[in-house]
């Protein structure tokens, strides 16, 4: 049966991988976790760090393209709605 571990312990286990402070494989005898595990763990952490500080309500840059865009479709929609009922 595979194990599960919460958000709280992969963190902990990947954080423990950034700082090197040990080894691998000592990281994975002393919390019982395969070393790819933890090497997936610490890759994930290393990709998504700069996410962590984003702020929530921020609007991304492509965020105001998609806007304008649906802007423009639901003018030809209503022109076009408009030619119909003419």
């Amino acid at each position: 049966m595979r194990k599960s571990y919460d958000k709280g312990f992969k963190a902990k286990v990947a954080l423990e991988a950034i700082k090197e402070q040990m080894t691998v494989q000592e990281i994975s005898q002393k919390y019982g976790v395969h070393q790819t595990v933890i090497a997936q763990r610490k890759r994930q952490l290393m990709a998504g760090a700069g996410e962590l500080f984003e702020r929530p309500n921020k609007k991304s840059v492509t965020e105001p393209e998609t806007e304008s865009e649906r802007d423009q479709l639901l003018k030809i929609v209503g022109r076009l709605n408009v030619e119909v009922d003419f």
